[in-house]
């Protein structure tokens, strides 16, 4: 993973995030290499108000950690994961990488983020989906959490 330390504005990060869910896509559709995509969306205009670095995290993480992303939703849906909506997939990839790797962000956040992006991106009722999905994966990261403590 990249060490951030820079700080960036919520904006930012909100920017980034959006930037990433349609890298993804690009990535789950056509299985370019992420090097290409990443190449591709930093060279466009609106990367300019984009938490840059936490972009490049996510992208370069999500794909890495992709399997055990899916492990952590794929017993809570009610369809295989290849059934999946892809940008569906996209923002449940996105929000358990936060959930699971970004201990700096508080879990509602990273919930809240996901939601605005199924609502923005997804169909007319992904977001209750996404906000669902998501919760139980919060639950279940705390559960072990608080099992190890």
């Amino acid at each position: 993973m990249i060490n951030i330390t820079q700080k960036f504005s919520p904006q930012a990060r909100s920017a980034a995030r959006q930037r990433v869910l349609q890298a993804l896509y690009q990535w789950q559709m056509t299985g370019q290499n992420i090097a290409t995509i990443e190449n591709q969306f930093l060279n466009e205009e609106d990367m300019r108000r984009a938490d840059i670095p936490y972009f490049q995290q996510l992208l370069h993480d999500i794909p890495t950690y992709v399997n055990t992303l899916d492990n952590l939703f794929s017993g809570l849906l009610d369809r295989k994961v290849v059934h999946l909506d892809p940008i569906e997939l996209a923002i449940l990839r996105i929000g358990c990488y936060e959930l699971r790797y970004c201990p700096d962000i508080p879990w509602r956040v990273a919930i809240n983020e996901s939601v605005e992006l199924a609502k923005k991106f997804g169909a007319e009722q992904s977001h209750k989906y996404v906000n669902g999905i998501l919760d139980k994966v919060a639950h279940n990261l705390q559960a072990v959490v608080s099992l190890s403590e």
